[in-house]
């Protein structure tokens, strides 16, 4: 049976574990290829338990974490992140940002993605300040040779859900992908929608 979980800012520590194993997992799969560690993923999880308006919904099976998303106010995020939008010239205390929606592979296809999308937009609505959403997603090319021929990428859910490419928005992270031992940066582009 399933348990759905929500957390907000320091309550989110109390399932950094679990949280980092997920994001470990997927985060192998095409297109992230990410070769994670716990240590690094709880440095990188610390920004939300320090944020009392970070929130966390994450989806339990038989004890499990078998999936789950996070958002944070942009304003409490890490400068990587708040960079392109200050070029542009946004106001940072107006846009909340999507983290990670991760979700191992059995589950999928069975509406959770929707869910996830769901519960960040009506927490973000309900603190009434708000006007955009956010995320990123990691840039790849085309003929990636770890690409899987079945790859599918999610740009027509996002569409679905009425988020839209950013021409201008992009930021730079580095993290080691699998078989490499030392960081390397990647390009991360920007899909946005308004809440209201």
């Amino acid at each position: 049976m399933m348990e759905y979980v929500t957390l907000t800012g320091e309550n989110i520590a109390s399932v950094f574990d679990d949280l980092a194993a997920l994001r470990i997992s997927v985060f192998r799969e095409f297109p992230y290829l990410y070769e994670g560690t716990v240590s690094y993923e709880k440095k990188y999880l610390q920004t939300y338990a320090d944020a009392s308006e970070a929130f966390l919904f994450a989806v339990y099976d038989q004890g499990k974490m078998i999936g789950a998303t996070t958002a944070i106010p942009l304003i409490d995020e890490t400068p990587e992140v708040q960079a392109p939008f200050q070029a542009q010239g946004y106001n940072l205390e107006h846009i909340f940002y999507f983290g990670e929606s991760v979700l191992l592979p059995a589950y999928r296809g069975k509406g959770l993605g929707h869910r996830f999308f769901d519960e960040r937009e009506n927490y973000a609505r309900a603190l009434e300040r708000f006007e955009l959403t956010c995320f990123c997603a990691v840039e790849r090319p085309y003929d990636h040779p770890l690409k899987p021929a079945n790859y599918r990428p999610n740009d027509a859910f996002w569409q679905k859900r009425g988020y839209h490419l950013s021409t201008n928005l992009v930021s730079e992270f580095s993290w080691p992908d699998i078989g490499e031992q030392e960081d390397s940066v990647k390009k991360m582009k920007y899909w946005w929608r308004k809440l209201r």
